[in-house]
């Protein structure tokens, strides 16, 4: 073979594809490329030999090595594939128009196996020149009478091919790392890169250190998994399997609470295991980990434009072969499979939970504290999701049963009607829970700060049902009395009240409750509340629409306390205006918690009433 040199073939026509879909925005994408490029060379002569074209020893084993030689400053990338014969180098390597994957599958084109091949190899390889100033490729091709070719660039338009002396059926691309990338010449920056991109490539992968390598030939084992679990049929797959690739994917050693894999072939392919993970606290919500996938090369986590936003609360994995490895995120925006994949996921997520609410209610019941974040996340986020898993969102109540919202308004609508009373202070609210479950209404735990838009989207998309928080009304907590007269009693409350701002303008009523044990108790109009939360969020001055009350809220004496029945008839005391307020934070403590001068005054005051009834 004659040495031959010159310039790469580069124009207008095939520059553009390779600044529009080629652009690499991490360093590291090399190594992903030029292995992915091995394990299509090891796939096309596995095809061919599969159509008769190729001779394969029976024993063959098949694998991509990865030599780093650190004190050379050299990564080779090694494949036993189908090599290249030097007209191929000249084809697929000089004119980068064209890709020698894409030209393979064009050959020999069937649905089902033309579109396994990994990479496009042509372009692909050249991000080898983002971490290497020269790149060597010594090839065999599996052609018999086949002479073995060296091609070599140093990152410009100029290159040279030249006879190898490889003598083995393959490829071998060594990589002279720039100074600029000498980190990937650390065993664990390019052992960790390896691992990331290509954990579960369907090709045996090795990675040999020169420095510490016993034999060189013969690596112990890969660092890959080329059988990954979301490739196995779910009928194939154990609960003890599904929990062990968890804890191996995500070096996670928490189980599961569930999963769901996922196995469509029509309209498109797509494989994968969401995992719901047990939360530890609120916070492990913010954001989950769904690793995206093409044909078992890593792409990228958490991917947007094609797994739904709210799913990324989950842990898992994503397998869509019918994705190109380096895609925009304008292309994934505006393509219809893109769209029809999330409406997919989305769609078997509620499916499976819906499975559970209805199949497996007790086991459910139990999952429900720690997924109820996700569901109403996305319930937030994709009317769709709601209207598709509306049968498995549960309400947990103050009683500790977990309902569906039919099951809530069947107990409860003789008496609350087509409202689901609720806390989102189990602790600070239970004088109100305790009024409710004296009446034999069940009220809703919503304590979470998800719930707040939850429920109007719930009201949004259910026709006549509507949220009330717990201190918004009495309900039928109220019981009939003697009519006795409190005007006296509501003067001293606005007497002693009067000495702040906010506690002055309150709207002050008597009423017999039920409960006789709470002496006061504090309402706040659900409307009244909503609206100050909002203008709050907003950075909006509160109060100004709520008349002479800034607050919107009303306090409620009772009747049938015999603490209030005594300020009664001493209403004109030494201390009256002080139990008066002593009352009063009693009711506010129930309600919301005080800011520092209220808790500094509640303080001051207990202490007052603690002295006058030592003295008494």
């Amino acid at each position: 073979m004659s040495v031959t040199k010159g310039n790469l073939s580069i124009n207008s026509e095939n520059i553009l594809p390779i600044i529009k879909k080629w652009l690499y925005s991490d360093r590291d994408i090399f190594v992903r490329e030029l292995v992915s490029n091995g394990c299509d060379a090891i796939t096309k002569l596995n095809r061919l030999a599969g159509m008769g074209e190729a001779d394969l020893a029976e024993d063959e084993r098949f694998s991509v090595r990865v030599v780093l030689d650190k004190e050379a400053r050299t990564i080779r990338f090694i494949d036993n594939g189908i090599g290249m014969t030097d007209e191929e180098i000249q084809k697929y390597i000089n004119q980068i128009a064209f890709s020698g994957a894409a030209d393979f599958v064009q050959k020999y084109k069937t649905d089902a196996e033309g579109a396994e091949i990994i990479g496009h190899f042509g372009l692909g390889f050249y991000s080898a020149f983002m971490a290497a100033e020269r790149v060597e490729i010594d090839t065999l091709s599996y052609q018999p009478g086949a002479v073995a070719a060296r091609w070599i660039c140093d990152g410009g338009i100029e290159f040279e091919i030249g006879p190898s002396d490889r003598t083995v059926r393959g490829t071998e691309i060594t990589l002279h790392i720039a100074e600029d990338s000498q980190d990937f010449l650390e065993d664990y920056k390019l052992r960790q890169t390896l691992r990331k991109y290509c954990g579960f490539l369907p090709t045996e992968i090795y990675f040999e250190n020169v420095a510490t390598a016993k034999d060189p030939e013969k690596p112990e084992e890969p660092i890959n998994d080329p059988a990954p679990l979301w490739m196995r049929k779910p009928a194939d797959c154990t609960d003890e399997d599904y929990k062990k690739f968890f804890h191996k994917l995500f070096v996670d050693f928490s189980e599961p609470l569930f999963w769901i894999h996922l196995n469509a072939d029509y309209p498109f392919r797509m494989k994968g295991i969401l995992y719901f993970p047990k939360l530890k606290h609120e916070l492990d919500s913010i954001e989950g980990q769904v690793k995206l996938f093409s044909n078992q090369v890593f792409v990228a986590d958490n991917i947007r434009e094609v797994i739904p936003e709210f799913l990324l609360l989950l842990k898992g994995v994503i397998d869509c072969p019918d994705l190109p490895l380096n895609v925009s995120r304008s292309f994934l925006q505006n393509d219809d499979t893109v769209a029809k994949m999330s409406g997919y996921i989305i769609r078997k997520v509620a499916d499976k939970l819906t499975s559970l609410a209805t199949g497996e209610r007790d086991e459910y019941n139990k999952y429900w504290d720690d997924i109820n974040q996700f569901i109403k996340y996305g319930c937030v986020r994709e009317e769709d999701f709601y209207d598709k898993c509306k049968n498995a969102i549960l309400y947990k109540t103050t009683g500790g049963d977990y309902l569906t919202l039919p099951e809530y308004l069947a107990r409860n609508e003789a008496k609350a009607g087509r409202k689901v009373i609720y806390a989102d202070n189990e602790q600070g609210q239970s004088q109100y829970a305790k009024l409710f479950a004296a009446q034999g209404i069940d009220c809703a735990l919503l304590t979470s700060r998800l719930d707040v838009p939850f429920i109007t989207a719930v009201e949004r998309k259910e026709d006549g049902i509507s949220f009330t928080r717990i201190d918004a009304e009495l309900n039928e907590s109220v019981k009939e009395d003697d009519d006795q007269d409190y005007e006296a009693l509501i003067t001293l409350f606005k007497l002693a009240l009067g000495e702040g701002d906010d506690d002055a303008k309150i709207e002050i009523e008597a009423a017999a409750l039920k409960d006789a044990d709470i002496p006061a108790i504090i309402l706040q109009s659900e409307e009244a509340r909503r609206t100050r939360e909002m203008m709050k969020m907003y950075g909006m001055p509160p109060g100004m629409d709520f008349g002479d009350n800034n607050m919107g809220e009303k306090l409620v004496l009772n009747k049938s306390n015999p603490a209030t029945r005594a300020l009664l008839e001493s209403a004109g005391g030494t201390n009256a205006q002080v139990a008066a307020k002593f009352i009063y934070d009693i009711a506010k403590l129930s309600h919301r918690q005080l800011d520092g001068a209220a808790l500094e005054g509640f303080v001051a005051r207990s202490n007052e009433m603690l002295k006058a009834f030592i003295g008494g």
